[in-house]
């Protein structure tokens, strides 16, 4: 995955999606109970071929590179969800924070700062934002977490409140160092 992603799983899930193809497989038919129908229609498969794959007549590890991403990110979306609920809603009640060390750079209206540069900062996520940071999780979509982290921190930190001239601004996020989420 990617850095926001992989942090936001070690912090607010207690183990990883198995770590086989196979695996994996499995797990999703776990999930589905056993339906091949409908594990065929998450994988955008036939279930005549499901049915060739739970029987052995055929290598899930052998199917094309789309479908083994499509099984992931399957897998990763039904993966531990009270344990995600349960930190999503402690996050709602307490709120997030965000600590990482990235290169910021911003554009405003007919200015634009020199270059981007490595900046460490801690800041809390707008309330607003905390439920869209679990769905990309839940979707495992970094781009959306980065998007969504990236207007939190330019909210707090770039953006400070009542500020005039700053309604504009778009803030870049990119080359994360490291990067950390916690409750408040």
């Amino acid at each position: 995955m990617g850095k926001i992603i992989d942090a936001l799983k070690s912090r607010f899930q207690t183990r990883d999606i198995p770590k086989t193809i196979k695996g994996r497989f499995n797990e999703l038919m776990r999930k589905e109970k056993g339906d091949t129908q409908r594990v065929a229609d998450r994988l955008g498969l036939s279930r005549r071929q499901v049915q060739r794959l739970v029987k052995g007549e055929r290598k899930i590890e052998r199917s094309r590179p789309e479908t083994l991403e499509r099984l992931t990110k399957e897998v990763t979306k039904d993966h531990q969800p009270r344990v995600r609920a349960k930190a999503e809603a402690e996050a709602k009640r307490r709120g997030l924070t965000v600590e990482t060390r990235a290169r910021f750079g911003f554009t405003a209206a007919g200015q634009t700062t020199d270059d981007a540069r490595m900046r460490r900062l801690t800041e809390d996520v707008p309330d607003d934002l905390v439920p869209q940071i679990f769905e990309a999780l839940r979707n495992g979509d970094e781009d959306k977490a980065r998007e969504i982290v990236a207007e939190g921190l330019a909210r707090e930190y770039f953006r400070e409140p009542d500020t005039e001239g700053v309604r504009g601004l778009d803030v870049e996020f990119t080359d994360i160092d490291y990067i950390e989420l916690d409750y408040r």
